[in-house]
């Protein structure tokens, strides 16, 4: 056994339980889910798994709302976890919406289980039990019995922990560690279709090798940032790059300093963040995994990962980059503009819908990107109401998907939409609201966003980026009113899809998916402000 030597002392960890409190409710049901799945007997897993996730987001969430009204958003902003976690405005807004999204993403997992009473078109999204094949016996059996495909439920609330830990981190570690937490359960969940098993374990390795890949580039620009500030605090950064910090640390003392270094790491590190949000030309796996992934699965990691994502590149690029703000302008001009065209351009000649909204979801990386590149307080307010409008839009439009079903399961050709405002006008009617809210269309909260991140942009000397932007969302008009059009004024076929009978939680979903649109839209005034006042980061 070795001693200290005299001069050496030992630090304890202090660790502000209550200020974490919204992640480790959330760990700790995942943990639990996990004992469940190993203990609980078959039967009773579902009902379980659905209790445990349910009440954990709440808790979590009320957790949120108590830091906020303990003045943890405004005044009381601190820094956490010695220096890891960032307890502030932007932290506490971004954790409430992805904490609403895991919400009704537990409604949605929820509905694709193995229900006696779902009917045979409506049991496809997760697998049942293992050896069983499309209407075989072992799929009926698993039907009359009613299981499920449980341990979806835990790996939702891993990867909900790690999305909560993301915008909030304050150093490159922690930032790196949520995002192998929030990525590898997303890997999983994209592979358990059962219906269409190949092309989803094919999205999910697909994801799979390209998340590793930027993984990797974030972690070696990670190396090359500590090699020029001697620390991964963002603070620290911060002021090596501001130049009031002048001690060198002789182990580096032939790095810190060196531009270079800074230069290319930030670069590496602002690829692994621009591939989680889907910004061009890091987007190539959204649409095949979108499209290859089960529905309730592509809605959740369409809008919860782009919040996250989006919250941690604000906070490095307003906290531990402020001084690299025109180093790095030109390049982020670049990615948003091509992010804006190629998302807009390319969606047209889409015949998927999930495609069709893979693409759309890059055009509005774009458009957030323009908010992002404002460098200005109104730029990081009007990022925080986009992408809380943007995750509802985003959850309702997939939930609606989950409907439109035909023989092989959910009907996704575009083909097969037509009419199908003729068969079920309330669904066509609910799908193009969120289509017209995508467009940006007045009175909706598309419209808002939009309206909130351009007005942004310009202040902030961006102007021709907004033009690019206008003409971006002219063109995305076009194809979200091709598909109204083709819904409600073309012939529905005689073989083609039906629309299946919603259960509460999917219209739950849809509900507070359709509320939260136009109440965005309608009145934005007091979640303006409210974003407003959310948007200031603690350092």
């Amino acid at each position: 056994m070795t001693s200290a030597a005299p001069g050496d002392s030992f630090t304890m960890p202090k660790i502000e339980y209550t200020q974490l409190m919204p992640v480790l409710i959330i760990v700790v049901a995942a943990v639990l889910g996990i004992l469940v799945e190993a203990f609980v007997p078959r039967r009773a897993r579902y009902h379980s798994q659905l209790f445990l996730s349910v009440v954990a987001v709440a808790a979590s969430f009320a957790a949120i709302v108590g830091l906020a009204a303990g003045g943890y958003g405004t005044t009381k902003a601190q820094i956490a976890a010695m220096g890891a976690i960032a307890i502030d405005g932007p932290t506490l807004f971004l954790q409430g919406t992805i904490l609403l999204v895991a919400m009704v993403a537990v409604f949605t997992f929820a509905e694709r289980r193995l229900d006696p009473g779902s009917g045979g078109n409506h049991v496809d999204s997760f697998a049942a039990q293992p050896g069983s094949v499309p209407g075989g016996e072992g799929e009926k059996a698993a039907v009359r019995a009613g299981f499920t495909t449980t341990e979806v439920f835990p790996l939702l609330l891993f990867s909900v922990a790690g999305l909560l830990v993301f915008p909030a981190a304050n150093d490159l570690l922690t930032l790196f560690i949520a995002l192998e937490v929030f990525s590898l359960p997303l890997y999983l969940l994209c592979a358990v279709a059962r219906r269409k098993r190949l092309m989803s374990q094919e999205a999910a390795v697909k994801y799979f090798l390209l998340g590793a890949f930027s993984s990797a580039f974030m972690l070696f620009g990670i190396a090359l940032v500590y090699g020029y500030s001697g620390s991964l605090s963002y603070a620290q950064i911060a002021k090596v790059v501001d130049g009031s910090v002048l001690e060198i640390d002789p182990a580096l003392a032939d790095t810190m300093g060196n531009d270079a270094l800074l230069l290319i790491g930030g670069a590496m590190i602002l690829t692994g963040l621009l591939f989680k949000v889907g910004a061009v030309p890091f987007h190539m796996w959204t649409p095949d995994v979108y499209q290859g992934a089960p529905t309730p699965v592509t809605g959740f990691m369409a809008a919860a990962t782009k919040v996250a994502a989006f919250g941690a590149l604000l906070r490095l690029l307003y906290v531990a980059l402020p001084g690299l703000t025109w180093d790095l302008r030109p390049v982020m001009w670049a990615v948003a503009i091509v992010t804006m065209l190629a998302g807009a351009i390319v969606a047209i000649t889409q015949t998927d819908i999930k495609r069709l909204l893979a693409y759309s979801s890059i055009a509005h990386a774009g458009f957030i990107l323009a908010g992002v590149i404002a460098a200005n307080p109104e730029g990081i307010s009007s990022v925080l109401f986009y992408l809380l409008a943007y995750s509802f839009v985003t959850v309702g439009a997939f939930a609606v998907v989950t409907l439109v079903r035909d023989a092989g399961g959910e009907a996704t050709h575009l083909s097969k939409w037509a009419g199908l405002g003729r068969r079920s006008p309330l669904v066509a009617a609910v799908f193009a609201v969120f289509l017209l809210a995508f467009a940006g269309i007045p009175l909706t909260s598309g419209f808002s966003g939009k309206f909130a991140v351009f007005k942004a942009a310009a202040e902030g000397g961006a102007g021709a980026l907004v033009v690019v932007g206008v003409i971006s969302s002219a063109v995305a008009a076009f194809f979200y009113i091709r598909v109204i059009v083709l819904m409600f004024f073309s012939e529905p076929k005689a073989d083609g899809p039906t629309v299946a009978v919603p259960s509460p939680l999917t219209m739950t979903t849809i509900a507070v998916g359709v509320a939260v649109t136009l109440v965005l839209g309608l009145a934005p005034q007091y979640f303006l402000d409210l974003a407003s006042q959310a948007g200031v980061f603690v350092r």
